[in-house]
């Protein structure tokens, strides 16, 4: 691994101050290599915070521009990239926050065939989209490329984040769930309305992305344990978390 210049040093200084993390583990985060699906609501915080924290190359997949409705959550855009593509505005907050972050735009959609020619070159996927064909693709995909996928989802007033590694097999020696053992198929069409319907508090995302950001940190440096068949669910109107397990389906 690339060592840490003097200024990456002196930016660091507080993660490398914690002995979970240390030098090592920045070093880690430095050579990691994520790829975050949406530059929105969810992938707002998670792009900032990854970035803040010295992951060394962050791809973004989104094909959509930012519009005055994004801005009461999307915090990564602001009113003077209105109109930009929101790949282009990310880029531009990111290299404002941290020069040392590489960052590669994919004006597409995530899908298998894109998963297909890009995926394996990272080595964590992050799942901020808000449609569910693009979740279970961005799980199957993960799957196959054997690599790890901190995946979140927001509603109203709540949300969850779960971490997904089927390829590998836990201390039991049974293989890690999958994304169709926690929701074995997607809703009927139009059960679930899309937040420009049924709206959502911007806040939420915020917290619920900080929170897939801190799993990605985790998973990266190999510290405490990340929410692999646990789903942590958030009511921010109860102020409440609560976690549930779930397992490998026969």
């Amino acid at each position: 691994m690339d060592p840490l210049s003097p200024d990456e040093l002196s930016r660091y200084h507080r993660h490398i101050l914690l002995p979970e993390v240390g030098g090592h583990g920045q070093q880690l985060l430095k050579a990691a290599r994520v790829l975050v699906i949406g530059a929105g609501g969810l992938g707002s915080p998670v792009l900032q915070y990854l970035a803040a924290a010295g992951v060394g190359t962050l791809g973004i997949v989104d094909d959509d521009g930012v519009s005055l409705s994004n801005l009461q959550r999307q915090v990564i855009h602001d009113t003077g990239t209105l109109g930009e593509k929101k790949t282009k505005s990310a880029v531009k907050a990111i290299a404002r926050l941290n020069p040392h972050c590489r960052v590669v735009r994919y004006e597409d959609r995530f899908d298998p065939g894109f998963a297909r020619d890009h995926l394996p070159r990272y080595t964590l996927l992050i799942d901020g989209s808000d449609n569910f064909s693009t979740r279970y693709a961005a799980a199957d995909a993960a799957e196959l490329a054997r690599v790890p996928l901190v995946t979140g989802a927001v509603g109203r007033f709540d949300g969850t984040v779960t971490v997904l590694k089927p390829y590998e097999s836990g201390p039991d020696g049974q293989p890690y769930p999958r994304y169709t053992d926690l929701f074995p198929e997607p809703p009927p069409e139009g059960l679930i309305p899309a937040c420009a319907e049924a709206g959502v508090i911007g806040a939420l995302t915020g917290v619920i992305g900080t929170l897939m950001a801190m799993e990605a940190i985790k998973v990266i440096t190999g510290i405490g344990e990340p929410l692999v068949g646990r789903l942590l669910m958030y009511d921010g109107l109860a102020a409440r978390f609560d976690t549930v397990r779930y397992k490998r389906r026969a």
